[in-house]
This record gives C-alpha cells, structure tokens and sequence, in this order.
C-alpha cells in the first residue's frame, strides 16, 4: 500500500506534461493555419520557446500526419540565411485541417434544405445517389478485384467492401455470423446531415446491398442515434441445418400424403388377395382336370 501513492504522485506529471505536449501541438497547427507555411526557427520565435523544442512537436506532428516538411526559400528566416541550404518549411496536411472547426454540415444541410422545398424527397434522394456513385464505382473496383481471388459469396464481399469503406474515412469492419454476416461502419462522415435526410442513408444502404450483391438489412445508424452503423447481410440457409439457440421445426406434411401409405398398403393388400383367388381358382382347376371322367 505504501508505494501506490509515489506511484500515484509519479503519473499525475506525466499526465499533465502530456496535456502540455497536446496544447502545444495545438498552437503550432494553429499558427500555420493563421499564418500559413513556416520554419521551426520561425514557430519557436512565435511561441516562446527554444527551437529544440518546437521541433520535438514538429517532429511528433509530421509522425501523425497532420504536418509535412518541405524546402522553402521565402521568408524572414530566409533572408537571414542568405546563400546558405534552404529553410525547410512546415505545410498543414489536409489530416491537420480537418482537425479544425468547419462549416461543411451546415453547407450541405442548407443545400438539401434548398433542394427538398423546390423538388421535394425524391430531389433529396437523386442528390444522396449522385453523391454516392463515385463511392460506388471506388469501392466496386476494390470489392472485384479481391472477389476474383477469394470467391463470390456475400460475406467475403462484405471483407473487402469494409476494407475500401475504410479508405473512405468510414472505418468500417466486417464479420461472420450466425446466418449471414454483418458489416459495421463506426464513423459516418455525413451524420449530422443524414438525422435531418433519411434519404442519404437509404441510397448508402442500397449501395451496399449492389456491392455484396444480396439484399441487406440496416439495423441500426449513426444518424439516428445508435453508435455504430450496422448491416445485416444474410447468407444461404443450407436444408436442415440448425441455427444456434433455434429448433429444428420438423416439416409439416402436405395435405393429403397421410392417406398414401394407407392406399399402398390396401393396394398390396388386394394386389395380395387377388393373388390368393388367382392361386385358388387355379388349383380348382387343376382339380377338375385332374378328376377322371
């Protein structure tokens, strides 16, 4: 008991020292978007702290893909290093600005708002469908081209279809199970706009359904609360097998059948008793023919 609280005392200025590192990082991306391309000399200038430092969360930027280095001749930075190698500069990647605040949601709402009072639902669907073609003929590309290698059936294309979903931003996965598969996209860049049009959701769901090639189910959405987008995709039912925690129901027989076992055996029956007659009659027969006159 007596080393949990060094332990304790020991974490809480990692945690903090982490918290620093993020707001710090946070700044440095700020001032690229503020000011636009810049070098580490310049950064650390801006932020108050030695260039050893800013390039520690540089570095730890570039890493995460939310920054690239390139070389640079323009500048204050510039100037001063006169005929010397060139300032490399420090360029926000699109990862680093979608980490800002944007309007896009708002954009696209006030547009299908727009679209929906002048040509009503169906307007809003031809959009949502337009919108998802190219995504389609992407994720088309990439489901074949596994298919081909690794069958046909409506699970495996579900695999690779999670895989080019997730290219798309969707992160998305898939799994087998009991009667089907099932595919789930944990990230819906379009939430916010789907809760308002369904419409976006029902052509996603019918894009699906055409790239593992069966009929799907949505069970549940981003945009309408749930936490991850789910789709059933059933798969064939073999005859006679049993799902797990399901009954058999045995057959029932067609109306009409019970009484065929009963004509075949009164078919045999008589089929046996005119057999019989036929012996009888013969033997009499021979009897008589038999008998002296």
């Amino acid at each position: 008991m007596e080393s949990v609280g060094p332990v304790e005392e020991r974490a809480q200025p990692r945690s903090s020292a982490t918290a620093d590192d993020g707001r710090t990082r946070d700044r440095v991306s700020a001032l690229l978007l503020e000011h636009g391309p810049q070098t580490a000399t310049e950064l650390a200038t801006r932020l108050g702290i030695s260039p050893a430092a800013v390039r520690r969360h540089l570095d730890s930027l570039v890493a995460a893909g939310r920054l690239e280095e390139r070389p640079g001749g323009w500048g204050s930075d510039a100037a001063h290093r006169g005929r010397g190698r060139p300032a490399r500069r420090f360029h926000l990647t699109d990862a680093g600005r979608s980490a800002f605040p944007h309007a896009y949601d708002d954009l696209a709402l006030t547009a299908l708002r727009y679209v929906a009072a002048s040509g009503g639902p169906e307007a809003v669907r031809a959009v949502a469908e337009q919108q998802l073609s190219g995504l389609e003929s992407r994720a088309s590309s990439a489901v074949e081209s596994v298919v081909r290698a690794a069958g046909g059936a409506p699970v495996d294309r579900a695999q690779a279809l999670a895989v080019a979903l997730t290219a798309e931003g969707y992160a998305a996965t898939a799994s087998a199970i009991s009667g089907g598969g099932q595919l789930c996209q944990h990230h819906c860049p379009v939430a916010h706009v789907a809760a308002e049009f369904p419409q976006l959701c029902e052509a996603e769901t019918a894009v699906i359904g055409r790239l593992v090639g069966t009929h799907v189910q949505r069970l549940a959405t981003i945009a309408h609360g749930d936490g991850i987008c789910t789709t059933h995709i059933p798969g064939p039912v073999q005859p006679g097998s049993q799902r797990p925690g399901n009954r058999t129901v045995p057959g029932r027989p067609v109306p009409g059948e019970r009484a065929a076992p009963h004509r075949a055996r009164t078919s045999q029956s008589t089929s046996t008793d005119s057999t019989s007659t036929d012996s009888t009659s013969n033997a009499l027969t021979n009897d008589r023919e038999r008998t002296p006159a």
